[in-house]
């Protein structure tokens, strides 16, 4: 059976609607975004999210075991925490920049996110340890909380523009709160290409920070 291609407003939607055509059930699928939709403004303008829906068996044998390996150590987990969750899989990007994502679904699920995704970050490493150590070599599956990480990225870099906005306008520096690498690096990258602005990481340890300056500030061109 090969994978389709479905468009819909949202993309619960359109994997839903794939998962129908295909008569299948949302852990034997991987899915892919093909493009994201955009809302609009009162309708207008808006576009419809497309995914690809392909059934695991069509995906390398080798990549299917060590999905499925970590999203059976992730279960028993969440089973030994005591935590009532469904644990999906979702890939996403092309080539190089393709990602596995194992995405926990419930209710009342903060507690696996913790403050600035703390818990999060470490639940994901302990699933890539125990994977990483049965395979015998490196494996980079994201955990996910409901989407938690998309909406944080996209929460960063809105920050980030604003931030940047803010510098231009009045030369004064700005540091944000201590965060980790992943999100520091969101920051630095959405920010590289602004011809007014450098960014920097500060601080050691947890307490490690970005800050945004106007290249032509004094305060740039001290800490230089």
């Amino acid at each position: 059976m090969e994978g389709i291609e479905v468009s819909a407003k949202s993309e619960e939607e359109a994997v839903a609607l794939a998962l129908a055509e295909l008569g299948l059930g949302r852990s034997a699928v991987e899915v892919v975004v093909i493009k994201k939709g955009r809302s609009g403004i009162l309708g207008f303008g808006s576009q419809e999210v497309t995914v690809k829906v392909t059934p695991i068996e069509h995906l390398p044998e080798e990549k299917i075991g060590t999905i499925n390996m970590a999203k059976e150590v992730l279960e028993g987990l969440l089973n030994y925490m005591e935590i009532t969750a469904t644990v999906n899989l979702e890939e996403r990007g092309d080539g190089d920049q393709r990602v596995s994502i194992l995405d926990i679904r419930g209710e009342d699920l903060g507690i696996l996110i913790g403050r600035r995704g703390e818990t999060l970050s470490s639940l994901q490493y302990l699933v890539n340890l125990i994977v990483s150590r049965s395979v015998k070599s490196r494996v980079g599956i994201i955990v996910d909380v409901e989407g938690y990480r998309e909406r944080r990225r996209e929460s960063l870099r809105y920050l980030a523009k604003r931030l940047a906005e803010r510098v231009t306008s009045t030369g004064k520096p700005v540091t944000l709160e201590p965060m980790p690498p992943n999100e520091r690096r969101i920051i630095h990258l959405e920010l590289r290409d602004n011809p007014d602005i450098v960014t920097k990481s500060t601080g050691q340890g947890i307490d490690r920070r970005v800050a945004i300056m106007s290249k032509n500030s004094p305060w740039n061109r001290s800490s230089s």
